[in-house]
């Protein structure tokens, strides 16, 4: 759809300067553009980052050609908002840096960034409707974006305060680019959008139930979740009480190690902070992964979760065959969850009260003042059993590493949702429709362990289906790894929605 509105107007130009009826010749202008938009557009973060350096593209032109594509592909409503003109300025000193041989990881490279995250001279309402303040600083992942040189084009659609694997409210509403009836999932839908439609190569979100990995898994993406104490959520010390963390969407594996290298790292009042430092990220994807151990596993926790859609079976089933032609060790093998849910109600719910408590002039719907009430009457009082039962949750869930370095597991239980299946629904059917799409993915939340979603094919209905990898306690490399050798015999990156 975007690639034939895009295409369309450049054939036009195509065809005014093509000479009688030839087609035009590989010196015209409008032939260049042509070529150079459509390749920027497949580009990853990578690519473009090289390119820049070779000098085959300016900041500029590779900013602009950002920009025009997010307008083109405006009725998916990925962006609240464009930072338009701040972009571009970014962007020719970008270029000037360039020019006079600065060389940073993303410098120039346009990418884009979650409506909860703050940028300084923009809100941060989290889709919350309302009158809301102005961020005076950046957040910490943005601040080491612009350390490493990206370009922040803009800030994109989520849902009210995370809350939902939807990403529509009353600021905005993104659509799967595959299909525009559906959602690209949530609450980071419209990075994932952003992504997946060509907008940018890549893009930040953040994930508390699984935020980062539904999204990716519902547009064909990679999508990371680090580990607990990673990446830096600050302004926010202990967002969700662990929950929550910021990490990277991309097409290729090694896009998203590459962002997930430049996001790493603590801000001195973070509460979990990781002071070991891997090497790389972005080595692990060039990294092979030998022969490893990887458990399959079909159960949900705590007996929550509905249908397993058999068209997502079907896909995981195949992704374990694959593996087993890698010469992976693979077999069925369930991790022991416990009462793991304990440690996501009242983290989920207590976090919910503290950003409506905080919003100045915010007006939030019904459904998320119930999920707020139920953090103060409830989640906040649990809090303490919440964080005594981790170690115990850890070392019940921890023993499937004894055997198994990986876990593979459905991302979701169910296929995209269609935009709009829960306008008007209240909080309790809410609450239950989306445990039953999207049950596989808290539970690491809770545990703070890192994981990740990989392309697992198209349904019948060529809508996306995504498998994840989890790993063991700061073991994002293996996956990384993993991931990387999968996508090479995969080929996912050559699959794009129209």
């Amino acid at each position: 759809m975007l690639a034939d509105e895009a295409e369309g107007g450049l054939q036009d130009a195509l065809a005014r300067c093509a000479h009688g009826r030839s087609l035009p010749h590989a010196g015209c202008r409008a032939y260049r553009s042509y070529e150079r938009t459509r390749g920027d557009a497949m580009q990853g973060l990578r690519e473009q980052a090289e390119s820049l350096r070779r000098g085959e593209v300016s900041a500029e032109e590779l900013v602009g050609q950002a920009l025009e594509r997010i307008e083109e592909g405006r009725s998916l409503g990925a962006f609240r908002v464009v930072r338009a003109e701040a972009a571009r300025n970014e962007a020719r000193e970008a270029g000037k840096r360039l020019r006079e041989g600065e060389r940073l990881p993303l410098l120039g490279v346009p990418v884009a960034i979650k409506d909860d995250t703050d940028i300084a001279g923009e809100t941060t309402p989290f889709a919350v409707k309302g009158r809301h303040p102005v961020a005076v600083r950046d957040a910490e992942v943005v601040r080491r974006l612009r350390s490493a040189g990206a370009v922040v084009v803009g800030k994109t659609t989520t849902c009210e305060i995370g809350l939902w694997p939807f990403s529509e409210s009353a600021t905005g509403c993104a659509r799967n680019p595959w299909n525009p009836a559906y959602t690209p999932g949530g609450s980071s839908g419209g990075s994932a959008a952003a992504v997946a439609a060509g907008m940018v190569a890549g893009a930040v979100g953040s994930d508390g139930a699984g935020s980062i990995r539904i999204p990716a898994a519902w547009t064909g993406l990679v999508g990371i979740k680090p580990q607990r104490g990673r990446v830096s959520g600050h302004p926010h010390t202990d967002p969700f009480y662990g929950l929550t963390v910021w990490g990277p969407l991309a097409r290729s594996v090694g896009d998203a190690a590459l962002l997930l290298d430049v996001l790493s790292g603590s801000h001195p009042d973070d509460v979990h902070r990781l002071d070991a430092r891997v090497s790389s990220f972005a080595e692990a994807a060039e990294t092979e992964p030998g022969r490893l151990r990887v458990a399959v596993s079909f159960r949900t926790a705590f007996g929550v979760g509905g249908r397993l859609d058999p068209q997502v079976r079907a896909a995981v089933e195949r992704v374990a065959r694959r593996l087993t032609e890698l010469g992976h060790k693979v077999f069925p093998a369930d991790p022991d969850y416990g009462l793991v849910g304990l440690g996501l109600i009242p983290r989920g719910t207590a976090g919910v009260a503290d950003w409506v408590e905080a919003m100045e002039g915010g007006e939030p719907e019904p459904r998320t003042l119930a999920e707020a009430r139920m953090g103060r009457l409830v989640g906040r009082r649990l809090l303490p059993l919440a964080k005594r039962m981790d170690p115990g949750l850890r070392r019940r869930a921890g023993r499937i590493f004894r055997y198994a370095d990986v876990v593979l597991t459905p991302t979701t239980a169910q296929l995209p949702l269609k935009v709009g299946a829960f306008d008007g629904v209240g909080w309790r059917r809410t609450q239950s429709g989306v445990a039953a799409a999207c049950p596989y993915a808290w539970p690491w939340n809770v545990l703070g362990w890192p994981g990740m979603n990989v392309p697992a094919g198209l349904s019948k209905e060529g809508l996306p289906i995504g498998a994840q990898l989890l790993g063991h306690d700061s073991d994002e490399a293996t996956l990384i790894s993993l991931a990387a050798q999968l996508e090479s015999a995969e080929g996912w990156t050559e699959r794009r929605p129209d």
